[in-house]
């Protein structure tokens, strides 16, 4: 039998989200890395994510623990530093080994811990995820070894039964390989950064990711995958699909206030000012607003 392998994990190297790379943040001293978890079915539960940004409490994005009958299979494995936490919380719902570990995206906060478990876990993630993570220091020289095993470039099934999951690619977003992760026996969807939090997207555009092509690859997924309940967002509470239905919309209406500021002659400073999308969507923040404004007239622009 597959045994996790346990430890505290030092964060090294950078995290490079977005337009900048940034140092990946700190974790506290190990005795205060403490992982929330939410029960959302009987054998699916969610380690939850803290706020980008708090340096003292950042674990990562959203990660999805499925027990199924054979082991347990994560979605994501938050930053380097939680590994323990991480582990520790799983160890208080099953003594299941993780066989297998599906990573949504590229980036660090959900990639981080992929070492933890071994070389005989499969890895999977969308082709072009792989390939990001290839550029990423963590997964240089001896490390790459937990760069992902599986690879898909439409459409892939894991499991099967009731423990099945369905994995989706409708285009570029966050990044250009953003998998849709979807447990079809229990009605719920993970979106990673997709749909992170209810503010304007980051769009990694040295990974790929779009702004322009935000709201198209939001609606495909919508079209396509039926009979949702509930949505583990990338950073954010469990959603639903309505919540998610808006936030395609919202996308849809960032992209074309941008472009008719754009268009209008604006600086990405007065189209952003501009732009209160919160108004229209209660509940949004605005504090991503440029940023993405940014990235819209880059791609316009080209």
């Amino acid at each position: 039998m597959r045994t996790l392998v346990l430890g505290a994990v030092v964060v090294t190297g950078v995290l490079s989200i977005g337009v900048a790379a940034f140092q990946a943040p700190q974790a506290p001293p190990a005795a205060l890395r403490v992982i929330d978890m939410q029960k959302l079915r009987d054998n699916l539960y969610v380690l939850t994510s803290s706020t980008p940004g708090d340096n003292t409490k950042f674990s990562g994005g959203n990660v999805s623990v499925f027990i199924t009958a054979s082991g347990v299979v994560l979605v994501d494995t938050k930053l380097a530093g939680w590994g323990q936490a991480m582990l520790d919380k799983i160890k208080t719902v099953t003594t299941k080994p993780v066989t297998t570990i599906i990573n949504t995206h590229t980036h660090g906060d959900h990639t981080g811990n992929n070492n933890l478990f071994g070389t005989t876990v499969t890895i999977v993630a969308q082709a072009n995820t792989k390939a990001n993570m290839e550029k990423m220091p963590a997964f240089k020289d001896d490390n790459a070894k937990y760069l992902p095993s599986k690879t898909f470039t439409d459409r892939l099934t894991v499991g099967t039964g009731s423990d099945r999951i369905e994995l989706y690619y409708f285009g570029a977003g966050h990044t250009s390989g953003d998998a849709w992760v979807y447990f079809p026996a229990l009605r719920v969807l993970q979106t990673g950064d997709l749909f992170a939090w209810r503010d304007a997207p980051l769009c990694d555009r040295a990974n790929g990711g779009s702004c322009v092509a935000f709201p198209q690859t939001l609606a495909k997924g919508i079209a396509a995958i039926k009979n949702v309940n509930a949505v583990i967002p990338g950073h954010s509470p469990i959603m639903t699909l309505k919540d998610l239905q808006e936030y395609q919309r919202y996308n849809a209406d960032l992209v074309t206030e941008a472009r008719a500021a754009m268009s209008a002659g604006k600086s990405v400073d007065d189209a952003a000012a501009s732009i209160h999308l919160e108004t229209k969507y209660p509940g949004y923040q605005a504090t991503r607003v440029k940023a993405a404004v940014q990235v819209i007239y880059d791609e316009l622009k080209k």
